[in-house]
């Protein structure tokens, strides 16, 4: 009995248990045990460390931890279960992994390393009244918890558990609590003014005419996005909402967002008329309204007006420096202007001569205006579209420099120059003049969600992979609805051998996936263990594209460990 007693301790016990494990292994054995070592090492043993809390055992489909207080054991549940959530986000809803928690605190036996008792008898049942991603706890851990967590349990009465002889009373914690945890962090405001500019309204009567309203809206956005003092939601996800009838409070909730502005454009001849209001989306105010009825020659100017208008209604301020960038005209030209728009248009679409219709038109905006910087840019990066990026050959990707460096010659302002430079740089495998560049762009509008995800692909193929996911998240912020992310992720995701979810990435990609991202999804597979399917992919690639173009990575371990992956997948060399 001594030693019995000696071996008696008072613990907080927590067991979490796998939701539709049976069915998860069904589906895929090696994909789902893979998964749950990678979520024991990323997720469950950083949090139990984090809480001065011990592993006691791992069973196929769920764990035992003992935690010396009850305060400790509930917030490593409360922050397991929001991080397994997060990690779910990246997967499909068949391959989520869900926990069921429950909670004790009582008397254990200890023997080895290993625990025994009502103690943990309890937890184990309690653990099955949880719901999905949920927590359940004894009164006792409620009690002990009471007061010194921000938390609210929802009182379930005595419950007649499995081989326990007396009732135990239960309690859930508030599911405000789990969801908050569970789901993830919904969009806040950020700490400075937040606003979204949805696509102005064509009300030309002739659809040809979008490209004009839809450029007009684009360039209010990047000159807003110019203003550290603003908080700018990307082209990208504004576009979401053209031509739907929207609730304006909706989309702030959507996108995370204090105010937005709509608007319209109509073009009659020589003559524009541009109308645009600004409502404060918390309360539904309409902040501000105006029309502009000008010549189209003053365009430019009405542009400028609007924008320096709105950063300082929703800003309070307009320092200097940003009213001089808003001013900034990039061409006196309206026909250069006019092309490249049209260019762009060319540019963002599938067509199988749009990308010669966009380097064509971007060279006569360089026409009309030698000095058009942004013409520049634009031209330089189509050249490279037009050829295949990195499979440009060489004298393509000289031209590109030439030209996307007599960009950043004429406007060192503006953002996209660099970021098309530092495009340019990656694809001549130029890894410090690319990341210096794409950094300055980041730096002189950090609005630019796109210009990070290029920042963060070109540090994943650098060898800081890890720097490049943190951006990631920072670009999708800016821009929830952009699908280019997810490519980016895959790519610095595999260097990281974080096969799982680099799968799942690059599966959200959508229908424009190149074969290249293809082949890294057979790489994934093989490297998971998971042949067949890796071989089916590789053939579906080989017959798509013999020879795909893979990323350049600038050290050779990181190379040859996609290599390995391609060759184990039965892809070429």
């Amino acid at each position: 009995m001594a030693d019995e007693r000696a071996k008696r301790r008072l613990a907080a016990i927590a067991v979490a248990d796998v939701v539709g494990y049976s069915r998860l292994m069904e589906a895929d054995e090696t994909g789902t045990l893979a998964a749950l070592r990678e979520r024991r090492k990323t997720v469950l043993e950083p949090i139990v460390r984090d809480h001065e809390g011990r592993i006691v055992k791992v069973m196929g489909d769920g764990v035992l931890v003992e935690f010396a207080s009850a305060v400790n054991a509930v917030k490593a549940a409360l922050e397991l279960q929001e991080k397994m959530a997060e990690a779910n986000t990246l997967l499909s809803e068949d391959r989520r992994i869900v926990l069921r928690i429950g909670i004790n605190l009582g008397d254990i036996i200890g023997e080895g390393s290993d625990v025994y008792g009502d103690g943990v008898n309890i937890a184990a049942r309690l653990e099955t009244l949880a719901e999905p991603g949920g927590i359940c706890v004894s009164a006792k851990v409620r009690d002990e918890t009471h007061g010194r967590l921000e938390l609210a349990f929802e009182d379930i009465g005595e419950q007649q558990l499995k081989n326990i002889a007396n009732p135990v009373r239960v309690f859930r914690v508030a599911a405000c609590a789990v969801s908050s945890a569970a789901v993830g962090p919904s969009l806040s405001l950020p700490d400075k003014p937040s606003i979204a500019v949805l696509p102005f309204t064509n009300m030309s009567g002739d659809p040809e005419q979008q490209y004009f309203s839809d450029g007009i809206t684009e360039d209010i956005i990047t000159e807003l996005s110019r203003s550290r003092s603003l908080f700018v939601i990307a082209r990208n996800s504004s576009f979401q909402y053209r031509d739907k009838g929207v609730d304006v409070r909706r989309v702030a909730r959507d996108l995370g967002v204090r105010y937005v502005v709509e608007g319209s454009v109509r073009k009659m001849g020589s003559r524009i008329r541009i109308t645009a209001q600004l409502i404060d989306a918390v309360p539904g105010n309409h902040l501000w309204s105006e029309r502009f009825d000008r010549g189209i020659k003053e365009l430019f100017d009405v542009q400028d007006e609007l924008t320096q208008t709105i950063v300082a209604t929703v800003a309070g301020r307009l320092e200097d420096a940003e009213i001089r960038m808003a001013a900034n005209k990039r061409t006196d030209s309206l026909p250069a202007y006019d092309c490249l728009l049209r260019g762009i248009q060319h540019l963002r679409g599938y067509g199988p001569d749009d990308n010669r219709l966009a380097r064509e038109l971007f060279e006569q905006a360089v026409a009309l205006d030698p000095r058009y910087a942004l013409a520049h840019a634009y031209l330089a990066l189509a050249l490279l579209v037009e050829n295949h990026y990195g499979g440009a050959s060489d004298s393509i990707k000289q031209r590109a420099l030439d030209i996307a460096t007599a960009a950043v010659r004429l406007d060192p302002r503006d953002s996209r120059c660099h970021t098309f430079l530092g495009q340019v740089y990656r694809f001549r495998d130029e890894y410090d003049l690319a990341i210096s560049h794409l950094e300055r762009g980041v730096a002189l509008n950090p609005n630019d969600a796109i210009g990070i995800v290029h920042l963060a692909g070109v540090l994943g193929v650098s060898g800081r992979a890890e720097e490049g996911i943190e951006l990631l998240h920072r670009a999708i912020r800016l821009d929830p609805y952009l699908n280019f992310f997810w490519g980016t992720l895959a790519l610095c995701l595999y260097p990281l051998r974080r096969y799982e979810e680099a799968l799942v990435a690059s599966q959200k990609i959508g229908p424009t996936k190149s074969p290249w991202q293809m082949a890294r999804e057979a790489a994934c597979l093989a490297q998971l263990g998971r042949l067949d399917e890796a071989r089916a992919k590789a053939a579906e690639v080989l017959r798509r594209k013999p020879r795909a173009e893979m990323p350049h990575y600038r050290y050779p371990a990181d190379a040859e460990h996609l290599r390995e992956g391609l060759l184990k997948a039965g892809l070429p060399e």
